[in-house]
């Protein structure tokens, strides 16, 4: 309460907040000290992190023959009847960015003044001819070719860049199929024989593939309240379906982005930013506020996976690489809580401890300095308690075939400790050629596929919020009705907000990961039926 006391003055008197203002607050959920501190953040701004070096094969990245990875898989399916296993999607992403392009263009484009092949000229567009070529393979060809067909009386009359536009306007218009508007989870992605199948149903089919335990699967989707009836429409209409196929029971939930974790948005001058009505602006706090969705999951495993990262071919080998991961996972966890309960048992010694600095230095990739052999044996004893006693994840990194973003790295801290980090290429100094050099040198990149494990050795569920590394968020310039602003964004899902956990990065291959970026993407052949040889 006096820290809520102090803030509040502080506000009122650094930054002029209001009755009403606080009342604002209150009802989003808020705390003061939280705006407070990250008014202090756009002010102090934000450091960078300091990369040592890309984590590569044999340093800070392990590598496993297929028979490895079987091996692993197999373990994996041993232990499962045991456990309870869940699977984690943030799906609460709009489909935006899918169409940038296509929005661009209608905006831009007049049919009545230029042709299509003129607008690509013109604004030199090598999206949209990949569109156009691929038209009839995207699987809501014949649903929006239907509509355009019923919408314009003279449609057969029409030249060829005028029908593409009334498709293109059709797919987009807020009064037909708004596509830009919806969740990617609920477009059509894959076309088979006899239906069409959403990322929904492929993470349906995915979950009971391999997240499932005695004919039981746990999905849960992290979805917009607004978006929530949509996808449970979905499952509703091909949930069954999966399950007798499967013959698996598939439990599906939901939850959204706590309010609370939205942050205060200010002006260019770091001053909080209000909007027309005078009334301060809160944003989303980014895929980091999901670290509250994750800590509120009861589970042994959790698998996690971007929503637009399905596969329509290959999903036996899909599968195997994502049970290998759990088996790797269980695999260390058992090394990991057999020290931890030998040392609540007093049956370590010097010569256990010294082996014990070697696992963590060698499988765990813990930074152990020659420091630490110095210290007393209880003194070591509290380091390895400490380091060991927090949640595990294992994370696939496939090879670098040039896509910008996030990968795997050394990071040393401002305390000098290094350790393993997935690195966003935004968290660092692109101005400090060092810096550049070492990201440019990055031999793998971060799909989103991860496994983890978020109890401790007395089975005892972790607070994922006490690992997060507070320091490592984002300052991002916005836009708000014409008038720029600044956002701060919480430290990544599986950036800052794991940072301390135990990482174990494993190399698998480029098959795993499909994300779709764009709508072009679904032209790719992981996205398109299979054809009969």
């Amino acid at each position: 309460m006096e820290e809520n006391t102090a803030a509040k003055n502080n506000l009122i008197k650094k930054y002029g907040f209001s009755a009403a203002d606080f009342e604002q607050i209150e009802a989003h959920g808020i705390l003061l000290d939280k705006i407070e501190s990250e008014l202090l953040l756009f002010q102090s701004g934000i450091p960078k992190i300091y990369l040592e070096k890309p984590a590569t094969i044999h340093d800070g990245l392990h590598q496993f023959s297929l028979a490895e990875f079987q091996q692993k898989a197999h373990f994996f399916d041993k232990k499962k009847a045991t456990l309870k296993l869940k699977k984690f999607v943030p799906a609460s992403g709009a489909a935006s960015r899918m169409f940038k392009f296509l929005s661009e263009f209608l905006l831009d484009f007049n049919p009545k003044q230029e042709t299509i092949n003129a607008y690509i000229n013109r604004k030199k567009d090598k999206n949209l001819p990949t569109f156009l070529a691929g038209l009839e393979k995207f699987p809501f060809y014949e649903a929006v070719k239907t509509k355009v067909k019923a919408l314009v009386p003279n449609y057969y009359d029409l030249e060829s860049h005028e029908k593409s536009y009334y498709f293109i306007k059709t797919m987009l218009d807020a009064d037909h199929f708004d596509f830009a508007n919806k969740p990617k989870a609920a477009l059509a992605f894959h076309k088979y024989k006899t239906h069409i199948a959403t990322p929904v149903e492929e993470h349906l089919n995915e979950c009971a593939f391999y997240a499932a335990s005695n004919a039981v699967s746990y999905l849960h989707f992290t979805a917009s309240d607004h978006h929530e009836n949509l996808l449970q429409t979905i499952i509703d209409d091909v949930k069954q379906k999966v399950e007798n196929t499967s013959k698996t029971k598939v439990h599906v939930k939901y939850s959204h982005q706590d309010k609370s974790t939205d942050t205060i948005a200010v002006d260019m001058k770091n001053k909080p930013f209000r909007n027309e009505n005078g009334q301060l602006v809160f944003r989303p706090g980014g895929h980091g506020a999901l670290i509250n969705n994750l800590n509120a999951l009861d589970a042994d495993i959790i698998f996690i996976k971007n929503i637009d990262n399905v596969i329509q071919n290959h999903i036996e080998e899909t599968t195997l690489y994502k049970k290998a991961l759990a088996g790797i996972l269980l695999t260390m966890q058992e090394q990991i809580f057999e020290i931890l309960n030998t040392i609540d048992q007093q049956k370590t010694d010097e010569n256990a401890v010294l082996a014990i600095l070697e696992f963590m230095k060698q499988q765990l990739n813990i930074d152990v300095t020659d420091a630490i052999y110095k210290y007393t044996y209880d003194n070591k004893i509290e380091f390895i308690k400490d380091k060991l006693n927090r949640p595990i994840r294992v994370c696939g990194m496939v090879k670098n075939e040039g896509e910008p973003g996030g990968g795997p790295f050394w990071v040393r801290s401002y305390k000098g400790n290094v350790s393993l980090q997935i690195v966003e290429s935004t968290q660092v100094d692109s101005h400090n050629f060092e810096q550049a050099q070492i990201l440019a040198k990055a031999t793998h990149f971060n799909p989103v596929d991860l496994v983890c494990a978020t109890k401790n050795y007395k089975s005892k569920k972790f607070d994922l919020t006490a690992f997060i590394d507070h320091s490592t968020g984002f300052i991002v310039h916005k836009n708000n009705k014409g008038k720029d602003l600044k956002g701060y964004e919480l430290p990544g899902l599986w950036n800052g907000a794991m940072a301390k956990w135990i990482t174990i990065f494993v190399e698998v291959p480029l098959i795993t990961f499909n994300p779709v970026k764009t709508v072009n993407d679904l032209l790719k052949p992981a996205h398109q039926p299979q054809h009969e040889n």
